[in-house]
């Protein structure tokens, strides 16, 4: 009996040491993905330059490649099923690469908004097949530092992005921007040939054409509203029309995923209360108002306190140290704890960290506004974790495509409205001023109403039963 169960605890040992390294592997791919939407910012002016073009013209590539992600993430889950998980995720990363060689070797603008336009398509395909595999080589005793592996880039790249861009631009050119993506990519093309095992389902059926066609204007069109708003690029009455046919597209796509016999996304998932807690209701809320404090924290700092990009990378090394410092102790609180607590409790800690910010200004002691962000980096990470790992604890292996794409397209949804809505805050609070520039005041307001937000969604957590997701973490088992 002895030796059956030290064999027993060398096999469980086992799968987990394989379930680890696959998700490794993939954030490795994710973090590439990541870094890259964040990094090429800081390029944009010296990118316009050398185009020959006007800066506020460079951001038709963010825009691109935003809307090419959106268009077909709808279509990654049927890819993956029909053509297997590893295929396509290798034809994502190598498509990916590909399309940032031609990025920074651009010589006009035409030739770098159709590179990325190519490197939107083979991103809206790496996440959620990227996500998929994870959940298929993850037990679910092990899902928890699994999905911690693969959320790690989504914290971690959007911090160091920009001052990595600023770094590289300054010393190289901003070509090294995307040939950075070139090795990244090598590497983990050659991890996933070794390390992530071909799966693949047995009856996919035929594509739902009509189903992509209506969910991927749907969603690309939302995407574009909000966009639009953010960078004032089209009238109130254009952005209003782009949200409401890209809610009736939507709409439209739901009705019809919900009577066709073989839809492109299953959405029973939504019938489980920890994945539709977790991805559509309170969880977009919560990522909303996640995805809102990259954007907000800069700007803060250089805008509202007039530091310059060194000064600023400071404080936000701080919250990046915040959140790598929570993942070393993320499963064993989960376990000690279980996702409703930790949803709860570590959400109005977030939400409260980041309300607390609209009381910064430069007189403020530079160990408050330290620990106030080391905190906040803290609490976000562990949200972050948290809602991930519930989202997929009660889903089935059958529902583990759509769940992932679906996951995926709120997560895109969630990330642009967080700025949108923080962006529109900041306009509304200049406009009631009748000032031309930002100031500090105007910083109050956002941080309140995103702080706001995420507390209400901490609270819309009760909903949850106390041991859900138990087998995931471990909560309340013998």
């Amino acid at each position: 009996m002895t030796m059956l169960n030290a064999v027993e605890s060398v096999e469980v040992e086992a799968s987990s040491s394989r379930s680890r390294l696959v998700a490794f592997v993939v954030a490795v791919s994710f973090f590439m993905q990541m870094l890259d939407a964040t990094i090429v910012v800081t390029s944009l002016p010296q990118m316009a330059q050398s185009f020959g073009v006007q800066p506020v013209a460079m951001s038709i590539g963010l825009t691109v490649y935003m809307l090419t992600m959106a268009a077909f993430i709808p279509l990654s889950g049927w890819l993956g099923n029909r053509y297997g998980a590893r295929n396509v995720f290798m034809a994502a990363i190598a498509i990916f690469v590909i399309a940032s060689l031609f990025c920074g070797l651009s010589t006009t603008l035409a030739e770098f908004i159709a590179a990325r336009a190519v490197q939107g398509f083979g991103s809206a395909l790496m996440n959620p097949i990227g996500r998929m595999i994870v959940l298929r080589n993850a037990p679910k005793r092990d899902l928890v530092n699994a999905v911690a592996l693969i959320t790690w880039p989504a914290l971690i790249a959007p911090v160091i992005g920009p001052a990595l861009g600023s770094v590289i631009t300054t010393y190289a050119s901003w070509h090294w921007n995307f040939f950075i993506n070139i090795p990244i990519g090598i590497v983990g093309l050659a991890l996933v040939w070794h390390f992530v095992p071909q799966q693949r389902e047995e009856d996919t059926g035929r594509l739902d054409i009509t189903g992509f066609v209506l969910s991927a204007l749907g969603l690309t069109l939302l995407l574009a509203g909000l966009e639009s708003f953010v960078h004032g690029t089209v009238s109130a009455y254009q952005v209003m029309g782009l949200l409401a046919v890209g809610f009736a597209l939507s709409a439209w796509a739901i009705r019809h995923f919900r009577r066709t016999a073989n839809p492109l996304l299953d959405l029973s998932p939504f019938a489980i209360p920890t994945f539709a807690l977790s991805t559509l209701s309170a969880g977009t809320a919560s990522r909303l108002a996640i995805n809102a404090m990259p954007f907000l924290i800069p700007l803060l700092f250089q805008v509202g306190f007039g530091l310059d990009a060194i000064a600023t990378g400071t404080y936000i090394l701080v919250y990046f140290a915040g959140n790598l410092a929570m993942k070393s102790v993320t499963t064993p609180l989960l376990r000690r704890f279980g996702f409703r607590t930790i949803l709860v409790f570590n959400g109005m800690i977030a939400s409260a960290s980041i309300a607390a910010c609209a009381l910064l200004s430069p007189a403020t002691p530079d160990l408050a506004i330290y620990a106030i962000l080391f905190i906040a980096g803290l609490s976000r990470s562990m949200q972050f974790t948290a809602l991930n790992t519930l989202g997929f604890a009660d889903i089935t292996p059958a529902q583990r495509s759509s769940a992932s794409t679906l996951s995926s397209m709120l997560q895109q949804f969630a990330m642009v409205l967080g700025v949108a809505v923080a962006a529109a805050v900041l306009s509304t609070s200049q406009y009631l001023r009748s000032a031309t520039v930002l100031t500090l005041a105007d910083f109050q307001w956002p941080f309140i109403l995103i702080g706001t937000i995420g507390m209400l969604a901490s609270f819309r957590f009760l909903a949850l039963q106390q041991n859900a997701g138990a087998e995931v973490s471990g909560h309340l088992q013998k």
